[in-house]
């Protein structure tokens, strides 16, 4: 007869679902990352953008090679010149470049009929992107036509104020959604929990009746739930840098687009994210279960 028993495992009563929480806290976590991942994106987008101004310095006629020399040196010591490689990012065209670029894009030789040519020599200034608003634009150019040499600087007026005004009104559009998914986010997380520790209030309502105090109560449920919530976010974090690998490598483009040092710190963030919320949504749990009298535990 023993033969013929079978041995049903049967699941315990009150047991904590680990998997389920970490699963669900790694996915609200994941979905953190991914917007702030495309945050991180837009913003290094915008700072392109803003790195691609440029100010056309035109000079006065018959400047002496010294002069130009000096002029190019007074324009790198600007503070608002954008710099690559420790190189100051001006550059010199000459009235004869400015006619044959002219003539490549035309195909008319205005030289011909005019018998002179009659544009300027000029510097070409990219303006650093934290000096890129239209305020300091223009501030810019004055600080500019003031020097002498100098004959007239021109930029873009309109189309530098249209993407500002565009940047401005994306991030703002972006970072109020960011506000309500991190909202959306902490109370999924705190559900989860709290339906998590459902299963443990007799446990909880037991050890009360044998006299443990609530810090000895809470400890184990809060240690418990600091991990999970390291787990959870170290999880997000490897699904997003998986993800990530993933979209550099089918778009190449989006490389030009990465910040890996946010990048690394947006991790760490899902990290300390999981482990706050997971605490302290835990640790309003218990506190709750504490306070309930036995028949509002059924």
């Amino acid at each position: 007869m023993a033969k013929n028993i079978k041995h049903i495992k049967k699941k315990k009563l009150g047991s904590y679902p680990h998997l389920m929480v970490v699963f669900s806290i790694s996915l609200a976590l994941f979905v953190i990352g991914l917007f702030g991942l495309l945050l991180i994106h837009a913003g290094k987008l915008s700072e392109k953008v803003k790195e691609s101004i440029e100010m056309q310095v035109y000079l006065d006629r018959n400047l002496t090679e010294v002069q130009l020399n000096r002029l190019q040196k007074t324009f790198a010591a600007k503070e608002y010149v954008a710099y690559k490689n420790d190189t100051a990012q001006v550059r010199f065209i000459s009235k004869e470049e400015g006619a044959k670029a002219f003539l490549d894009e035309t195909g008319e030789d205005f030289m011909e009929f005019l018998g002179d040519n009659p544009l300027r020599d000029a510097y070409v200034l990219r303006i650093d992107a934290n000096h890129s608003s239209s305020p300091e634009l223009k501030s810019i150019k004055l600080d500019l036509q003031d020097v002498g040499g100098v004959y007239e600087v021109q930029y873009v007026e309109s189309l530098i104020e249209s993407i500002n005004s565009n940047i401005e009104k994306i991030s703002m559009i972006l970072l109020g959604f960011a506000a309500i998914l991190i909202l959306v986010v902490i109370i999924l997380i705190n559900n989860t929990v709290k339906l998590a520790l459902f299963s443990q209030r007799f446990l909880i309502r037991s050890m009360q009746l044998v006299g443990a105090t609530s810090f000895f109560i809470q400890r184990p449920f809060l240690n418990r739930a600091a991990l999970q919530g390291m787990i959870s976010g170290v999880v997000a974090s490897i699904l997003l840098f998986a993800l990530m690998q993933y979209a550099y490598h089918e778009v190449e483009e989006l490389k030009l687009l990465r910040n890996d040092e946010q990048t690394y710190i947006l991790m760490g963030a899902l990290v300390v994210i999981g482990i706050v919320i997971g605490f302290m949504s835990s640790y309003r749990a218990v506190r709750k279960y504490l306070g309930l009298s036995l028949d509002e535990l059924y």
